[in-house]
């Protein structure tokens, strides 16, 4: 009887097929969509690097092109000197003197021959620098096509990382409880809410007006939204030009300390900086936070570890 009452105080293994309780899994959720939110931003930053290299690329050809133009036509124009030169245009000292009528006429051709041979020397300088120049710009575009490549590669590799986590959190969220989803996917507080004068109030306001919509991983609106995106259309409508990255934002303005949080600030989340939220006031933020949850205000230090505030107007 003792051992009976023994085995029964112990904790019975758990059956195979059981299902975890909602705050692990609710824990777990929230644990990938973070780690997908980053490799979002991750491929988002590179497809920006990957634009910017495409310039400089572009920009590189445009040189070789015209370098390769000068060359061309500087070549043309030392090929005419030298024509001119074979021809005997380019007379020596003792012809000139031998062929002069007077030693007026000697002088005039000594001065022809001394411009002919300074022509020839300019160009012949200006050809030296326009092969030169020609040879650097192939340089600068080979190297420039090689990043472009390495930078697609890279791009194309995090794509497949985020995919791989997109799907592991997906998963997970098909886990969840029906009531857990149900709390997940409320909008929250949608009451008219005052904001200030200026770009941070008119971005604000723009950031509130999209409250219910969707959260979709690397989506710039105007039907959905991810965390970034929402906070770059916010400060466009009015008319202030930030970066498409949590990464970019987290260094557009300047600082602002967690007592000074006003609306319109910028809030970046996590130490890799892969979360962005707008401040409504000193308490509160709107964000779009992740799939399955849409455009909502919550408590700023709810949505998880600060890790810079910035303000871009003031």
């Amino acid at each position: 009887m003792a051992a009976a009452v023994v085995a029964a105080a112990l904790p019975t293994a758990p059956a195979a097929n059981a299902q975890p309780n909602a705050a692990d899994a609710l824990k777990k959720y929230n644990e990938l969509s973070e780690q997908a939110s980053k490799l979002n931003q991750d491929h988002l930053k590179a497809q920006d690097d990957l634009k910017a290299k495409q310039g400089e690329l572009d920009k590189a050809k445009g040189d070789l092109a015209n370098a390769q133009k000068a060359e061309e036509e500087l070549r043309g124009q030392v090929d005419l000197l030298t024509e001119a030169t074979n021809s005997g245009a380019n007379f020596s000292q003792i012809s000139a003197l031998l062929v002069s009528d007077s030693q007026q006429d000697f002088l005039n051709r000594m001065s022809a021959i001394n411009i002919l041979a300074a022509d020839n020397a300019e160009a012949l300088g200006k050809l030296t620098d326009a092969v030169n120049s020609a040879d650097a710009a192939t340089k600068s575009a080979n190297d420039a096509t090689e990043a472009s490549k390495k930078l697609l590669a890279e791009m194309d590799q995090k794509k497949a990382d985020l995919d791989k986590q997109l799907t592991e959190a997906q998963n997970q969220y098909r886990s969840l409880s029906n009531t857990v989803k149900n709390q997940l996917a409320a909008s929250g507080d949608m009451s008219n809410i005052s904001v200030p004068a200026g770009a941070a109030g008119q971005a604000l306001s723009f950031a509130l007006a999209q409250r219910g919509k969707p959260y979709v991983y690397g989506s710039n609106g105007p039907n959905s939204w991810d965390c970034s995106s929402l906070i770059q259309a916010a400060y466009r409508s009015a008319n202030v030009s930030i970066g498409r990255t949590s990464y970019a934002q987290a260094a557009a303005g300047r600082s602002v300390g967690r007592g000074e949080v006003k609306a319109g600030d910028i809030i970046v989340y996590y130490s890799s900086q892969s979360h962005v939220a707008m401040a409504v006031d000193g308490i509160r933020a709107v964000h779009a936070s992740t799939e399955g949850v849409p455009v909502k205000i919550a408590d700023i230090d709810s949505i998880g570890p600060i890790s810079v505030i910035r303000r871009i107007e003031g």
